[in-house]
């Protein structure tokens, strides 16, 4: 039986907290595709559910095959799996579980987005391998977590359409060009264990360039989503901060000084997914407002205090 301990040593593992990469683009796709459907509470638990069933299943199955490098590799040989601080069989229970749960959730949302769960878990789980027998891995991780905010509008929708389109091929450019900032510190390992990498093939500067070039480009598609979208111009306030943290991203890391890619890949990215959600949300809600004065009048109609009118009675 799995204790609260294993649990707690799993999540520690798949790096639970690091679900506030994706997530926010997953709510941020499902409130896009609200603005014509309405909000569903039930809808929002289960984009939840399934987004943190798959990422921390994609996790899991990740330290699993990748056990026998992580215990070869200096920088990651005290992961728990390669330390015995979590057992394989109790981490295939639970990558296998949240598998299950990201499923059941997919069905939940509708039949499409259930179908369609089989072959996003292949993707997640594929992505794991990819780094054995080609250097392009980054923009398969890429398309990995591009999943999250098409499949959400696909859950509210049901259908697909140009806007989740564009923002999953902004996730998928942003995600691309932060790993292969991260994939830098491992470049000389990878080199000698067989593995294949942007940084392996064309060294830290090249890898670093063609980061910038994916930022830069992962920047079109967000203002693309904001054209395609027709949303409020609040928008480009969020857009122009987000290109701003990509910008000192960029900054912090160079060719020979990785020493600040933890702040890079962690603090930097979690400003801009969580940046961008609240984005969405205020420019949705000004839409709102503006396109329905009636909510207006009718927040001031709820402020003002009742008065009951006095009636005089003859002299």
């Amino acid at each position: 039986m799995i204790g609260f301990e294993a649990f707690r040593r799993y999540g520690r593992m798949v790096k639970f907290s690091h679900s506030v990469f994706a997530l926010p683009f997953a709510l941020a796709g499902a409130v896009l595709a609200f603005r014509t459907n309405g909000i569903e509470e039930r809808k929002i638990f289960w984009v939840i559910v399934a987004m943190v069933g798959a990422r921390n299943a994609g996790m899991g199955f990740n330290r699993l095959v990748d056990a026998r490098f992580d215990a070869a590799n200096p920088r990651t040989r005290s992961r728990e799996i390669p330390t015995g601080l979590v057992a394989p069989r109790h981490a295939w229970a639970l990558t296998l579980a949240l598998a299950a749960l990201f499923v059941l959730a997919s069905f939940q949302l509708n039949r499409l987005c259930g179908l369609l769960s089989p072959i996003a878990l292949a993707l997640v789980f594929g992505y794991s391998y990819t780094k054995r027998f080609t250097w392009m891995s980054h923009m398969v991780l890429g398309l990995v977590l591009a999943l999250a905010p098409v499949g959400a509008w696909l859950a509210i929708e049901g259908r697909f359409a140009a806007v989740p389109l564009w923002l999953g091929l902004a996730v998928l450019l942003w995600v691309a060009g932060f790993d292969l900032v991260y994939a830098c510190q491992d470049e000389e390992f990878d080199r000698s264990a067989g593995l294949r990498s942007i940084p392996v093939r064309f060294g830290a500067g090249g890898a670093l360039a063609l980061a910038l070039a994916l930022h830069a480009l992962a920047l079109v598609a967000l203002a693309l989503v904001g054209v395609v979208a027709k949303l409020h111009p609040v928008y480009w306030i969020g857009w122009a901060t987000i290109g701003l943290l990509m910008a000192r991203q960029q900054a912090l890391v160079r060719p020979g000084e990785l020493s600040r890619v933890d702040v890079a890949f962690f603090n930097v990215n979690a400003w801009i997914a969580v940046i961008f959600l609240v984005t969405i949300l205020v420019a949705v809600a000004f839409e709102q407002i503006v396109a329905d004065p009636a909510i207006v009048v009718q927040s001031q109609l709820e402020a003002r205090p009742i008065t009951t009118p006095t009636v005089r009675l003859g002299a």
